[in-house]
């Protein structure tokens, strides 16, 4: 029976963007980090045309299409529009699981027992059609008789796409595809796989398990094996648990001084203590992320006696654990976590009240006042203007930063339902400019 739907919003920010600015529509638009050391989160179809796609270099991107629009993206906007895309899949079953902002599995058969081929078309039409009207976006969908059917289904023939698998076609339709289809599978499993002459999934489900386990040891070699043979037994979990909170910065210059990752550090151990006590949550391990200058990434981690959400305790340890990594020749990124992950516990009350104990880097020994820094570290600055922001002029009404520097600011005054905008530039310190709320998507306007 296909009564697993897996919904996946096509090139969802950049698809936001393109929806909100009508002088985007039709042209490649990119979504991430648009500064020297930014990777891209989205690119539009257009955009994938010139072989730009996730997590790529945004400079590499620039190269690529040096004329799309390069966004910094606006995920209160996102945020809105996932939350009425996630209400329309809980009209159809109280069983969702949202993987992301654009993407969730929705259990069918626990509201439509029986459900057919037929059926389930009709109700992932229906659904298709309730997210375009709601919201004005596309939104791909696979229905299988699991989660890994179902997800490879909503691949199939996107964007705009609506695949339902019959059961009986199940092995027909996966034994043909490269191994690197099965979820999970990544850049070094499939290597290892395809040197093995295990280049479909078709040649996986015949391969011996012993083998299997040999090679990718024997959790990770059955669970392969089952997914290569249609087996997937994994139910649709409403609520899924977090297993870790982080923050993390990846810095415009490589740094090398202690005491600037260090404050850095306390920073992001103040976010994820700020995470964990909204979500009720606290944790026993806390790790330490180093990017350095190289590219080759450090994790070290500790766990605790107890479990904590202390931002003074998760930065005391974090920083013990940066202490022990060589930062000589630069750090492009850092980051903290906290897993071991359990229902809020009274923080150590002594952790809380001792003050931090401050390494002295010539004598190793505890001081008993912080050493005084020899730069000031108050908040971090204020930013500027970013590309996509929407910004309110008081005269000219709503709009979007189209692009800053040099003192100026350019803005195209344009939104979901007006025709291409004009554009303006005001000095970027002009009182009548000011950051605005996302644009209201009005469906009437279809």
């Amino acid at each position: 029976m296909p009564g697993v739907m897996h919904l996946d919003l096509d090139a969802f920010f950049a698809a936001v963007e393109q929806r909100d600015k009508p002088s985007l529509r039709g042209k490649p638009v990119v979504v991430g980090g648009t500064g020297g050391r930014g990777v891209v989160s989205t690119a539009s179809y257009e955009a994938r045309v010139f072989g730009i796609g996730s997590a790529m270099p945004t400079a590499r991107a620039r190269r690529l299409c040096p004329n799309a629009a390069y966004l910094a993206g606006r995920f209160d906007a996102y945020r809105e529009v996932s939350r009425h895309v996630m209400d329309l899949a809980h009209e159809l079953s109280p069983l969702v699981e949202p993987l992301s902002l654009d993407e969730a599995f929705v259990d069918l058969a626990a509201v439509h027992p029986g459900l057919d081929v037929a059926a389930a078309t009709a109700v992932a039409t229906d659904f298709r059609a309730a997210v375009r009207a709601r919201t004005g976006l596309t939104v791909s969908v696979g229905v299988g008789a699991s989660k890994l059917v179902a997800k490879i289904a909503s691949d199939l023939r996107k964007p705009d796409a609506l695949v339902v698998v019959p059961p009986a076609e199940q092995e027909a339709l996966l034994s043909p595809m490269s191994v690197r289809t099965i979820p999970g599978v990544g850049a070094v499993t499939g290597d290892r796989l395809v040197r093995a002459g295990l280049k479909t999934i078709g040649a996986l489900a015949a391969a011996d398990e012993a083998e299997l386990v040999r090679m990718l040891g024997k959790a990770h070699g059955t669970a392969l094996l089952a997914f290569a043979r249609g087996v997937d037994p994994r139910p649709v979990v409403a609520e899924r648990e977090a297993k870790s909170v982080s923050a993390e910065e990846t810095f415009a210059v490589d740094l090398t001084d202690r005491r600037d990752l260090a404050e850095r550090l306390r920073r992001m151990a103040d976010r994820v203590a700020a995470r964990l006590a909204k979500a009720g949550l606290s944790g026993r391990t806390v790790t330490v992320k180093v990017r350095r200058y190289d590219f080759s990434t450090l994790n070290r981690s500790r766990t605790l006696a107890h479990a904590t959400s202390s931002a003074r305790e998760i930065a005391h340890n974090a920083g013990e654990l940066l202490a022990g990594v060589d930062v000589a020749d630069g750090v492009r990124l850092l980051g903290v976590g906290v897993s071991g992950l359990s229902e809020f516990s009274q923080i150590d009350l002594l952790a809380e009240l001792e003050p931090d104990p401050v390494q002295d880097e010539e004598t190793g020994t505890a001081e008993e006042e912080p050493l005084e820094s020899p730069q000031p570290y108050g908040p971090p600055a204020a930013p500027g203007w970013r590309p996509g922001q929407d910004v309110e002029h008081a005269e000219f009404g709503a709009g979007w930063v189209q692009g800053s520097g040099a003192g100026r600011v350019t803005v195209r005054f344009e939104g979901p339902h007006t025709p291409v905008g004009r554009i303006r530039t005001f000095r970027d310190d002009d009182p009548a400019l000011a950051p605005a709320d996302p644009p209201v998507f009005d469906p009437e306007h279809l």
